[in-house]
């Protein structure tokens, strides 16, 4: 791990363990607690390792973590499966290269733009690099300012986003944050990382706050429910999808369906 990922890793270690109850890890509540969470001497005593050394995983000092070890501590914290796989991605993580804003090969932007379907792509900063008619007229991409295309700072920071989700907002913004994390915490030194998370802190409250419990969610299909302006409230299907020639790329298609389909709960 490089000593970025060593503090990422040891911020989500801490943020898990605060997050846990003695009853879900299975103790008993013991005596009255002053903050919340589980100690660190329970979560090495459940995990089957030293004090020291679970102190050492926390503070990001450089130590390297067998995957035995990543097993226990993600037993012993409860993590689900996302968490559990962003724990060992962290572990995992080499120092990795500048990031660089992704080009979509034109391949892919014909095919994106030949769609009826609301499709775009977007990048592992999650900027927005291209899109169709169809989702310009659906979320108003075109009308975003370049340094404003980036599917978090529309969320956050543009008035349109929360007008489309309306009383959904909250919940697609606290998802988005959690599917973020996951991506982020393996470039959290990169300066063009470091700029975005502090331009969301500094315009939204919200951001702010969800960003500080640290929640991981993987990627999943699921629905949404968007209130459009003209055509009123409308339910979407929405998958996504990576590209060969670059992992980076995601496209993203929202496909409609009626009004009385169950939502998911992703």
């Amino acid at each position: 791990m490089t000593a970025t990922t060593r503090t990422q890793f040891g911020d989500f270690l801490r943020s898990r363990r605060r997050k846990l109850t003695p009853d879900a890890a299975g103790l008993s509540g013991g005596r009255r607690r002053r903050t919340p969470g589980l100690r660190r001497e329970e979560v090495a005593e459940l995990a089957g390792i030293g004090v020291d050394w679970y102190v050492r995983l926390e503070q990001g000092r450089a130590v390297s973590p067998s995957e035995a070890t990543l097993d226990a501590l993600a037993q012993a914290l409860r993590l689900d499966k996302a968490e559990a796989a962003h724990l060992r991605a962290l572990a995992r993580r080499d120092e990795a290269h500048e990031f660089v804003r992704e080009s979509v090969p034109p391949a892919v932007e014909r095919l994106v733009a030949s769609l009826d379907l609301p499709a775009y792509v977007s990048g592992r900063r999650w900027d927005l690099l291209a899109w169709n008619a169809a989702a310009a007229d659906l979320f108003g991409f075109d009308r975003l300012a370049e340094a404003n295309r980036n599917i978090l700072i529309y969320m956050f920071v543009e008035p349109e986003a929360r007008r489309l989700f309306a009383a959904n907002w909250s919940d697609e913004a606290r998802r988005m944050i959690a599917l973020f994390r996951a991506s982020h915490d393996l470039h959290a030194g990169d300066p063009a990382f470091v700029a975005l998370v502090e331009r969301l802190c500094a315009n939204s409250r919200e951001f702010a706050n969800w960003w500080s419990t640290h929640d991981v969610r993987s990627g999943v299909s699921g629905q949404k429910v968007i209130v459009h302006a003209q055509r009123g409230t409308q339910r979407y299907e929405y998958a996504t999808f990576q590209a060969n020639d670059d992992p980076a790329l995601k496209l993203a298609i929202y496909t409609p369906v009626s009004a009385d389909a169950g939502a998911s709960s992703e």
